[in-house]
């Protein structure tokens, strides 16, 4: 017998031993470990590794051909007013707001088509035709039960643009925040210090303070997606050296969770809750916004039978934030079974709006974290079966439960609270307090208070809070 062509060949032979070795292992520890195919740069899912999920330049202006859309999102800057605004300067916009509406009622249908072969000219495509929309209609009079009809100049090309990106037909947190600005100075790269926000619906440094925040916490979150990328890139997970590096990289998770958590906070100061809610937020608004029983949004040209995703912006729409849920495997929708136990509030909670809330983000984005989801391997199992992990995964857990405490804390402050306020009104109530002016609104009629996607918004941020501490180890 030829014993050197019946063997096989040493790499293959070495390959098999190693499959049959692992197989053995994860067997031994009980590791559900998925199969991990080819894998793929962040860059495959327009990740830039310095910018992160913001393009690492701003988005330049659209071709000639599309000058109506550019020129229309530069006259409704500080020319607009809310339509239920009866202040003196927003009566004084009126005339102006009529013509601006006019005249887009009036424009073609343009087709997109030529926009799709570059990326960037249809972000910025569907980020200036989405404010537009919302230009259009928050600064539109119409009687109480009338759905707003979003002209067919608009409501076409945003459609045919967003299904081409694989998003929401609305206006997003990608189009207020990581599309809608320029360098401060261009010969330097972007950075927190160097980017200026274009486009505001109420005009205020209030406004433009609200994006800056947000965006400060979007570019903190790129180390969070680096270390995510080196933990998904370990050849294996149980050598010492690489149970030193993860102990080490949900350390300094940890603190990069909480200085996010700080530029929450810092944002009292810099954006006026009263401002907020009564000069700002309603210009994020989306269809369902008041609720499944009030009259949303038509678009004109259309089809009907066609779904629309139709919510505002929101935060929740991060893509940083659903990436290090993913990476923590926090549990939104109370599929697996953790203590303490949901409790009632938490179960009539919109368990899907995490889910629901990705479709509001760029496709490649969305694409990003499905491959996250399907083929990472979970940190929390195995800092469960590896003791020397999980204090750090516990503390990263926590770190993340104190930052949604901190989101209840600023929502209470800026959309509770000013929800019982009046235009001319100013206050502030403490976070402890906002279940009983909840419960208070709820007995009076008034209903509770939603986000702008139409979501109840206590029952939603403390699901979202308890479903983090259900997360932590030493409670399972």
């Amino acid at each position: 017998m030829d014993v050197v062509n019946v063997l096989q060949t040493p790499p293959i032979f070495f390959r098999l031993f190693i499959k049959l070795a692992l197989s053995l292992f994860s067997s031994t520890f009980n590791l559900n470990y998925k199969a991990i195919p080819e894998r793929r740069l962040q860059s495959s899912y327009d990740i830039d590794t310095r910018s992160g999920f913001f393009p690492p330049k701003p988005l330049q202006s659209l071709a000639p051909d599309y000058s109506i859309w550019e020129d229309a999102l530069c006259d409704a800057n500080g020319n607009l007013s809310l339509a239920e605004d009866d202040s003196e300067d927003a009566v004084s916009k009126r005339a102006f707001g009529e013509r601006w509406r006019s005249n887009i009622a009036s424009w073609p249908v343009l087709d997109c088509t030529p926009l799709q072969t570059d990326l960037r000219s249809s972000q910025r495509a569907h980020m200036v035709l989405a404010w537009l929309v919302n230009f259009y209609v928050h600064s539109m009079p119409r009687p109480d039960g009338t759905p707003a009809l979003v002209p067919k100049a608009l409501a076409i090309p945003l459609t045919q643009i967003s299904r081409h990106l694989g998003m929401a037909p609305v206006l997003t947190f990608a189009d207020t925040v990581l599309w809608n600005w320029e360098l401060i100075n261009p010969e330097q790269p972007l950075s927190i210090d160097n980017i200026r926000f274009v486009n505001l619906f109420s005009g205020t440094d209030d406004e433009r303070n609200f994006y800056q925040s947000s965006a400060r916490a979007e570019l903190r979150g790129v180390e969070i997606l680096r270390i995510i990328d080196d933990y998904t890139s370990l050849p294996n997970i149980r050598d010492l050296t690489s149970i030193s590096k993860v102990a080490r990289d949900l350390t300094r998770l940890s603190g990069i969770v909480d200085t996010i958590s700080e530029i929450i906070q810092s944002v009292r100061p810099i954006c006026d809750p009263h401002v907020f809610y009564w000069d700002i937020r309603p210009w994020f608004e989306g269809s369902d916004a008041k609720g499944p029983t009030e009259p949303g949004w038509i678009y004109e040209g259309v089809d009907v039978s066609e779904p629309l995703d139709l919510s505002g912006p929101s935060a929740g729409q991060s893509s940083v934030m659903h990436a290090l849920d993913i990476f923590l495997d926090v549990d939104h929708k109370l599929g697996q079974r953790r203590y303490p136990a949901p409790s009632p509030e938490n179960k009539r909670a919109d368990l899907g709006f995490m889910d629901r809330m990705r479709r509001y983000m760029p496709g490649k984005h969305q694409e990003y974290l499905r491959q996250l989801s399907s083929t990472s391997l979970s940190v929390r199992e195995v800092a469960r079966s590896t003791p020397t992990l999980r204090d750090p995964y516990d503390t990263a857990i926590t770190a993340l439960k104190r930052l949604r405490d901190q989101h209840i804390r600023i929502a209470c402050l800026y959309v509770v609270t000013m929800s019982r306020s009046t235009p001319g009104a100013r206050g502030g109530c403490p976070a402890s307090a906002m279940i009983d002016r909840l419960q208070a609104a709820r007995a009076s009629g008034k209903g509770p208070v939603r986000g702008t996607g139409g979501n109840e918004l206590s029952v939603l941020l403390k699901a979202g809070r308890d479903a983090t501490r259900r997360a932590i180890l030493k409670s399972n």
